[in-house]
């Protein structure tokens, strides 16, 4: 009878999970039945507005293949002009003064050496021309 005390008595060193094991099976299926009816979160982008006023047309400086130099302006229409590098100085200096903000376009032919066309844009460069572009013909 003594031996049937001690036992009675004694710690129990494991742990039931049972219990755990249905609590979380219970919180699966509601998951699973929730999950399919909410509403996935929208997000509400910032609007920006588009600029009063446009941007002015580039002006196109044109090398071409014996090196000599054209210039087009595309907001006076699509005319070609022959001018010189003082030329074209003294023109992009009157243009700046109009329009600060004129972007310039180089294109040049493909047999141009790239020397030429470096020294173009060393020479927008120097007339302080911020926005400068390579025009490129798409395959």
């Amino acid at each position: 009878m003594r031996s049937n005390r001690r036992t009675k008595n004694r710690l129990m060193n494991d742990i039931n999970v049972v219990p755990y094991i249905d609590v979380m099976l219970v919180l699966l299926v509601i998951f699973m039945v929730t999950a399919p009816m909410m509403n996935p979160g929208q997000v509400d982008l910032p609007q920006v507005s588009k600029s009063a006023t446009p941007a002015p047309a580039p002006l196109e400086v044109i090398i071409k293949k014996d090196s000599s130099l054209a210039l087009r302006d595309h907001s006076r229409g699509d005319d070609e002009t022959r001018l010189t590098r003082d030329e074209l100085i003294s023109l992009l200096k009157a243009r700046q003064g109009e329009k600060a903000e004129q972007s310039v376009v180089i294109s040049a032919d493909k047999s141009v050496r790239y020397e030429e066309v470096i020294n173009i844009m060393d020479v927008l460069q120097q007339q302080h021309v911020k926005k400068v572009g390579l025009l490129t013909q798409a395959k």
